[in-house]
This record gives C-alpha cells, structure tokens and sequence, in this order.
C-alpha cells in the first residue's frame, strides 16, 4: 500500500501518462522536483492510513522514514491526504457493512481490537519488558543481515533473465505451500474451549480454530494460524483471553517458520512487503514469551504479542514514533502507551549497534545513492575537495553544437557548469548550471547561429517553460535519438537563456559533513564547488549525492577505514559473513 500511494503521487506529479491517456494539464504545476517529492511522501503516508487505518501514524511514517526534512507545508499537505483517506475508508466500511461488498469488508482491513479497560502492568513487570525489546532488536538485526544476503543472491539470480526470476517465484510458492501445509501434522489436537466466542471447530475461510485432521469438538492451534490470513492470525495472537489457546511448541514453529519465509520470499517478483510479516512474527515472538512467563508477570499473553510485534518492527524498520503511533491505533489502547515506547526505543538501540534499519539496507543493495539523516564520524575530517574526482565538463555561455554532443554521448554527468571565457568576459566566470535534459531539449529545437551570437527572441519564443519541465519516469529522450547534419555540428548554440544563474555552490574546503546537511536540508542534486582563491578556474568541480557514498569517499582515501572516526558497531561472526 506504501508503493501503490507512492506510485499514484508519481504519477500525478509527472502529469499523468501519455501511453495511457490520462493526463491533465493543470497537473504540469506540479513537474518540479519539490512538489513531486511532496505528492510522493503524502502518497506514502496515505498508503499507511488506509492500509492500518491509521492517519496520524501514516503521517509520521511518512515524515519520520520518507521525507528527508520537515516542512510546514508538506506537514499539513499529508495531514489532509491522510484525513480524506480515513473519511473515504469510513464511508466504505459503513457501505460494506451492510453486506454489499460481497467478500471485502470482511476482515480485509488490518485492524487489531484489542481494547482493554483493565490493562494492568507494575514496577515487577519493567524488567521483563526490557528483555523483551532487547531481545527483539537482536532479532531485528539478525533478520535485517538475512535478508541483506538473501537479496545479494536473488540480485545475481535475476540478472540471469526473465526466466530465472519467474522459476524463483515458482520455487519459492512451490515450497512455501507445501511446508506450511505439512507443517500443521507435527502439531497434536486440543479440545474446544468451552466459552469459545465463535463455532469450534471453524468451517470456512476464516475462523480461530481449523478442525485440519482433529477429530470433532477439537481444533489444530498450528493450523489456526497458519491457513487463515495474517490479518486473522495477526488478530489471534492479539487477543485477550486466550491465554490457554496455543501451545508452546506451535508458537515456537509458527516463529521459526515466519520468520525464515519472510526472508526467503522478500526479492522474488510478487508484490510481498516486510510490514505485515513482520508483525505476524513479532507476535508470535511476543506470546512465546509471554508463555514461558506464565505466572511470573502481570501481563496476559495478548499484550505481550503486541509488545513483541512492537520490539520486532523496532530491530527492523528503526522508526520509533511513528510505529508507536501506527500500533497505538491498531491497537485502540492508549494505556500501552509507555510499554511500546520503551520496548521501541530498546529494540532500536540494541539493534542498531549492529546494521542499518532494513529500507537503508535494500536501498544500497539496488544502489541508490540515499543520504542518511546524520553524517558518519570520517566525513568531519574531509573538506568537499578531498571528494570531488575529475575530469569536470564545462561548457562555454556560447557552446559549438558539436561540443556539446560529443561532452553528452561521451559522459553521464546530468548538470553541466556554464563558465564565460573571453570574448564574452574579460575573464573566465561561472555563470550558472545546466541540465543534460536542457541541453537535449535545445538540442531538439534545432535554434542554432552559424556564428557565436546571443539568442535573439524570435528563436528563444519557440521553447516554453513546460518544454523544460522536469520529466516523467518512463522513456527519457537520449543525445542517440537525435541526428545531426556536419554542417549543423559547426553551429553555435546559446546557452544563457537556459542555464540556472544562480547555482547553489560551496567553497572547497568547506567539511564534507556540513555539505551533507545542506545537500538533505535544501534537498539538492547538484552544488557547484568554487575555488578559495583566486586566479584559478572558476569552478572546481561538482558535488553531487554519490560523492557522499562511504563506497566513494573510503576508496579516495583507505586510510579512514583504520582510523578511529567511525561509528562503533558490533559484527556478526565471520562464518556468517562468508554465505
């Protein structure tokens, strides 16, 4: 639900989709990277809100793990996403609930009722609390090095073809049905409760206790759990008053097994998310301890499920407030309140000490060059100039056409410095920034000078500002797809019109970790770095998100990674590391 918002706010904000006929024109407002971003995080936000019915927790999920600053308007713009998705999801269940939807409404929705007015917890109860967040982050942080190996396997398969990825998905489905459906014979039977508050044995799709092999007037608490939806075996587990419900062994199969699976079918190509298996893990974690507690706490079982869920999310996601909003209103119980912040807070701590939270994790695995919210110890001793790597690609205010694809076909560089050199100054000076995208589109428009003049009007009139627009994400129009004449090589072609005068730029010996803060605070792309004295070129290089990487600035200088500036973090044993 996270992605499908993300990918509806995407495609608003690049003005629909041409292939598809479903554009607007006073969509093109939003073709910028600012507002795109903006429409991108409430899209995020109202895929929590709907997803859990949880518009508050949607809303700081969004600006505690999507948004990489917070501002006031983008506060309220996801505020509002996130009221009209609870509306809207109201006005649906209360239509559903009539019977009219047929099988939606019925349990498709993940909310978790577990209100209790007697919620009772003492002093005695905190250490057992503590040991449960610290375990949970010990688990979140073996879950997260999994999943990291599993995903670097399934990346070297899938680069194999189209073929292999579906073999997998057909490997892994093959072997998930049938362990989970053998799994339930190791299980033994128990009687029905007698103040069970549904049919026992259940008959049907959904229900708490699966008859499987038992025989009448009994039920398979593996089975209960495992042949119903997450959202119903997530909806067991939190239940109060089922204390007696599951034995120990099951819970301890069910965890194993949710906990391996998860992993093992998170990369292959169906739309599987982390959010919900984990909670269904956490859960089962939560209530086995809660089990070998027994008499030993206050705390009945179900809210130790919660609790678990909670400890869980926090060793693999690292969110704090949001999760604790987000379980908060799954919950409807508002006295769990100072356990799940502890629990969270321990969980997070523990874990990580050892990696990072599990989206980072997938991020560096596909390569994305994601700025992290604090600079790493290393970067307070490298200035923006011990990064920067050359050759730089500067184009003259006045560029001959040929130059100008030959720098494009010959390099990737996605902004180019425009620098004046004499006759157009006395001497050389920056001028501003242009973009590749530009350069092609006044490439397309063809308003070339067989002599190196200034663009009068009648050639600027034929571009408009939504030629320039920034584009969607489906096919981007290369240098390759456009084709020169000799003749039309040796034209000039003015670039002042078009380039970005004003450019953000930093000095070359400013810290590399105060760059870091103006890069996620300004939300940059680019900055120009400018010499500190003059007589030299008046621009240096170009600083971009990839030159923060710990890939790029510890291989310009192996010695960081002996020095005592980096952040202490524990190792998992080194037979680990080797699979």
């Amino acid at each position: 639900m996270v992605h499908t918002g993300a990918c509806i706010a995407s495609l608003l904000g690049q003005g629909g989709s041409k292939k598809y006929h479903l554009t607007w024109k006073w969509l093109r407002y939003f073709k910028n990277d600012r507002d795109r971003r903006d429409l991108i995080t409430s899209g995020s936000a109202a895929g929590i809100a709907a997803a859990f019915r949880a518009p508050v927790g949607g809303l700081l999920f969004a600006l505690e793990e999507m948004a990489s600053w917070w501002r006031s308007a983008l506060i309220w713009r996801a505020f509002f996403t996130t009221a009209v998705v609870a509306i809207i999801l109201r006005a649906f269940i209360d239509f559903c609930l009539s019977g009219k939807c047929g099988l939606f409404g019925k349990g498709g929705l993940i909310m978790y009722d577990v209100t209790s007015t007697d919620v009772m917890y003492h002093l005695s109860d905190v250490p057992t609390v503590l040991v449960l967040g610290f375990v949970g982050g010990l688990l979140g942080a073996s879950y997260n090095f999994l999943l990291a190996k599993v995903l670097r396997l399934y990346s070297l398969i899938n680069e194999k073809g189209a073929i292999n990825k579906i073999l997998l998905a057909c490997w892994i489905s093959i072997f998930t049905s049938c362990l989970l459906f053998g799994l339930p014979w190791f299980a033994s039977c128990k009687a029905c409760p007698a103040d069970a508050g549904e049919a026992c044995p259940t008959i049907g799709r959904s229900g708490n206790y699966k008859k499987f092999q038992c025989n009448y007037g009994e039920y398979n608490d593996l089975a209960s759990l495992i042949f119903n939806t997450n959202d119903d075996a997530i909806k067991n587990l939190f239940s109060k008053g089922t204390d007696s419900e599951f034995q120990w062994s099951s819970l301890v199969i069910f965890f194993t097994t949710c906990f391996f699976l998860s992993i093992v079918s998170y990369g292959v190509i169906v739309p599987a998310g982390l959010f919900v298996p984990v909670i269904v893990t956490g859960a089962s974690y939560g209530r086995l301890v809660g089990m070998l507690m027994g008499s030993h706490s206050n705390l009945n079982h179900g809210l130790f499920a919660v609790l678990g869920a909670a400890s869980f999310l926090g060793g693999t996601m690292r969110t704090t407030v949001s999760l604790c909003v987000i379980l908060l209103e799954l919950t409807n119980n508002l006295l769990l309140l100072p356990l799940m912040m502890v629990v969270l807070l321990i969980s997070k701590t523990v874990a990580d000490a050892f990696n990072d939270n599990i989206y980072d994790i997938i991020m560096k695995a596909k390569g994305f060059p994601y700025l992290e919210n604090h600079a790493e110890p290393y970067m307070r001793q490298l200035t923006v100039g011990d990064v920067v790597t050359g050759p730089l690609q500067t184009l003259n205010g006045i560029e001959k056409v040929g130059n100008i694809v030959h720098i494009l076909r010959n390099t990737r560089h996605n902004g180019f410095p425009v620098v004046n050199e004499p006759p157009l100054s006395i001497s050389p000076v920056l001028f501003g920034l242009i973009l590749r995208t530009h350069l092609i589109e006044l490439l397309k428009g063809r308003v070339f000078s067989p002599n190196p003049d200034y663009m009068d009007g009648d050639m600027l009139g034929q571009f408009s500002a939504n030629d320039f627009a920034k584009k969607g994400s489906g096919h981007v129009e290369s240098i390759d797809d456009i084709e020169f004449s000799e003749e039309e090589l040796e034209m000039y072609v003015d670039l002042h019109p078009f380039t970005n005068a004003s450019p953000y730029t930093v000095v070359e010996t400013m810290s590399l970790a105060k760059a870091l803060v103006l890069f996620r605070e300004v939300g940059l792309r680019h900055a120009l770095v400018i010499p500190k004295l003059s007589g030299r070129s008046p621009v240096v290089g170009i600083l971009t998100r990839h030159d923060f990487m710990p890939e790029h600035t510890l291989n310009l200088h192996p010695s960081l990674l002996r020095s005592r500036w980096k952040r202490l973090r524990f190792q998992f044993p080194s037979i680990f590391k080797s699979f």
